[in-house]
């Protein structure tokens, strides 16, 4: 079985010199294949203008590939050729490649290519013969994974009805397979489209692989996320057909996360492993994503404490391998300490969408929720920060930022909190103790500027570790927004302590209402929950929404007792709103009510104590809609004839 990794080169751009010095451990470790995601990374030759401004030239990425080469590695290129192609469609002269149209037909600035538009073969040729020398494995991969939009253009529509997707979708491939094959190379594609229409698979041709992946922990047979996490299994129809198969955990970072899950990114590694070697897969491929909000090194970790899978096999309990992972990579001296604490951090992990919406915005955390929680991991983290861990300075760096999230977790909550007691203060006439606690709370916020400018440097370090330090990282971008949010807040502090009336209205951290309510997220798919609002005109607006996506093996389950707060700012308690759900599967909702921290409102119908289902149940075939709006039964909410208290 051959052993593989991935760079996503195509997300973040890492200095060559680092990359080159790292092939070299990949191969001691007993890695065979270099998969290199690239979209607009490189310099296309054929296609001038395609690569970005720091994409690597043609030539840099030969002596990337060439130095795999002395090292035993072989190198598989990624080529987008379906989803994931904006790369291409950002262009103004490749544009007319979108599958996604307006109303009057012209195309939009994002979206995938239309595997049926009239130059998209031409491109896609083009692609893969500059591609073609630095296939060493004799292998190219198209990628074609996540195509959501597929069968959108008219043409395309044309062609499905008469075909059906799974014959539209074959299509592509075959004529994909058409070019690779001239070029004398065999072909790669992710396999999660194939979850959604099997009846694609007997149309496939034979010969190409099927890289089949998912990112948690499982017993067997992977899972379908959209499909509320149902067993699927791919592998004997793909071997019917004579198609190869990879499997493909992952190694890293969901999104915003600043260190991998540790424990979770070796348990599904250990899962993939152990179903590869069960069903003689051809290769296990470890995959890794979106790596530029975290420090590379932190991912190789995980490569290297996967390698015990086959130079240690008695070796692979989390401890064991992420110690010798520690060791491999920075010749640790105090590894299975730091494994320990590393794996007790994913306790406290900086995952999800629930964690992740205070990137974007500071007014949605006026709620209920117990602070304990936060309390207890700032306390964690700042104990990270003792020198007798003899931290490796990518993993210090990255507890240093990761100690930056948890205070301004703590910091933004408890503001939020303050308002509302100001409120209440103020409501009995005590606007001496409101004006106070303002210029304490401004002292406050003057201190977390100081923790602000720790949580830069942090990530600073973290990015000039691997990258270009001119460049700026996109934690630079999180930070910088935090900066304005935290401008905003104290010349808020200032106004109002002169104003205490400014209290009744919003604020940089609430509004002057506040709608409160649990999200139950009791059948686990792909479920967003929307807030809106009603406009003078009758529309409807958003206001707030939130994805329920976990991104932990918790999570990853057909059921659960997840539950989580959301929280919406609202200027008037006279406002119509109303509660919905886009996406796939159902959710429950319950505790609503809308309060400004002196009254509390409470809907009709009990809607306070009962659990109210918004959405369908996810479906267990077909394409997802990602974008379907379960407009049958939005929860609209009666505040108007309320009891307050």
């Amino acid at each position: 079985m051959i052993r593989a990794f991935q760079w996503d080169l195509a997300r973040q751009v890492e200095r060559l010199d680092f990359l080159k010095t790292l092939l070299p451990r990949y191969a001691a470790w007993g890695y065979q294949e270099l998969y290199l995601h690239l979209e607009d990374a490189v310099h296309y030759p054929s296609l001038p203008g395609i690569g970005r401004s720091d994409a690597y030239g043609y030539e840099e990425l030969g002596e990337l590939v060439l130095c795999a080469a002395q090292n035993g590695i072989r190198v598989v290129p990624i080529v987008n050729l379906l989803g994931h192609t904006q790369y291409l469609i950002k262009h103004s002269d490749l544009r007319d490649l979108n599958e996604l149209r307006d109303e009057q037909g012209d195309p939009l600035v994002s979206g995938q290519i239309c595997p049926l538009h009239p130059r998209t073969l031409e491109i896609a040729e083009k692609l893969l013969r500059d591609m073609a020398p630095y296939c060493t494995a004799a292998k190219v991969h198209v990628g074609l994974d996540e195509s959501f939009h597929l069968g959108k253009c008219p043409r395309c529509r044309e062609e499905v009805a008469r075909l059906g997707l799974a014959g539209h979708f074959a299509g592509h491939v075959n004529r994909l397979h058409g070019v690779v094959t001239k070029l004398g190379l065999q072909m790669g594609l992710w396999a999660d489209m194939l979850y959604f229409i099997p009846e694609a698979i007997p149309l496939l041709p034979r010969g190409i692989t099927a890289y089949d992946w998912y990112y948690y922990p499982f017993a067997k047979k992977p899972r379908v996320e959209f499909f509320n996490f149902a067993e699927r299994d791919l592998q004997p129809a793909l071997k019917k057909q004579g198609i190869g198969y990879y499997g493909c955990p992952m190694n890293g970072a969901f999104r915003y996360e600043p260190l991998p899950v540790f424990g979770d990114r070796l348990a599904n590694i250990r899962s993939w492993w152990q179903r590869c070697d069960a069903v003689k897969a051809d290769g296990m491929l470890i995959t890794s994503w979106e790596a530029y909000r975290l420090a590379l090194e932190t991912t190789t970790v995980v490569d290297a404490a996967a390698a015990n899978l086959w130079l240690k096999p008695d070796e692979d309990d989390a401890t064991a391998m992420l110690a010798r992972g520690l060791e491999r990579v920075f010749k640790a001296k105090a590894a299975r300490t730091q494994a320990r604490a590393l794996l007790a951090a994913d306790e406290h992990a900086f995952t999800g969408y629930a964690r992740w919406q205070i990137n974007d915005r500071w007014d949605v955390f006026a709620g209920n929720e117990s602070l304990k929680p936060y309390q207890a991991e700032l306390r964690f983290f700042d104990r990270l920060q003792a020198g007798s861990y003899n931290w490796p300075a990518a993993i210090a760096a990255s507890l240093a930022f990761r100690l930056y999230l948890a205070k301004r977790d703590l910091f933004v909550r408890e503001a939020a909190r303050d308002v509302f007691k100001w409120r209440r203060l103020l409501a009995k006439g005590d606007t001496a103790s409101v004006i106070y606690y303002m210029i304490l709370a401004g002292k406050a916020a003057c201190d977390f500027g100081q923790v602000l400018n720790a949580g830069r440097k942090a990530a600073q370090a973290m990015w000039a570790l691997t990258r270009d330090r001119q460049a700026r990282g996109q934690n630079d971008a999180i930070l910088e927004a935090d900066v304005k949010r935290l401008a905003e807040w104290r010349s808020w502090l200032k106004q109002a302590a002169k104003k205490p009336e400014m209290l009744t209205q919003g604020t940089p951290v609430c509004g002057a209402w506040q709608l409160q309510f649990m999200v139950h997220n009791f059948a686990p798919a792909v479920q967003k929950v929307v807030v809106e609002q009603q406009q003078p005109d009758g529309t409807w607006h958003e206001i707030a929404s939130r994805y329920t996506i976990e991104f932990r093996a918790y999570a990853a389950r057909p059921s659960s007792k997840l539950k989580r707060e959301l929280t919406a700012p609202v200027a008037t308690s006279k406002q119509n709103l109303r509660l919905r759900m886009t996406g796939t599967g159902q959710v429950a909702l319950s505790h609503i009510a809308l309060t400004n921290g002196v009254e509390l409102l409470l809907p009709r119908m009990r809607m306070h104590t009962k659990k109210n289902l918004l959405g369908r149940p996810a479906p267990k075939h077909g394409m997802p809609q990602l974008t379907a709006q379960d407009r049958r039964h939005p929860l609209l909410l009666d505040f108007t004839s309320l009891a307050r208290r």
